[in-house]
């Protein structure tokens, strides 16, 4: 300690180099926190990011699906529904053929 200053200076000086080394301190420790923080997220966010691309990729298949089986659908009832009238009309011919 100065025999210079003051009891009171002297004081004032160690409180204030007490403060300013805490306030470094808290605020180095914010930083790691922070960063520790942005590395858990990026860690956690692409699961979640996957989880929920796997919902919509799921969610788009199921339409494909149905898309897909509606039009086979449609496309078989077309196609027997056109055989049913090519008989009735076979038949009808044959009809007509025995009437003769």
């Amino acid at each position: 300690m100065d025999d210079e200053k003051t009891i009171t200076e002297q004081a004032m000086d160690t409180i204030t180099t007490a403060v300013e080394a805490t306030k470094d301190a808290a605020v180095t420790a914010v930083k790691k926190v922070k960063k520790a923080a942005k590395k858990v997220a990026k860690k956690v966010a692409p699961k979640k990011a996957k989880k929920a691309s796997k919902k919509k990729a799921a969610k788009k298949s199921s339409k494909k699906a149905a898309k897909k089986t509606s039009k086979k659908s449609a496309k078989k009832t077309a196609k027997k529904a056109s055989k049913k009238t090519a008989k009735k009309v076979a038949k009808k011919k044959k009809a007509k053929k025995a009437e003769r």
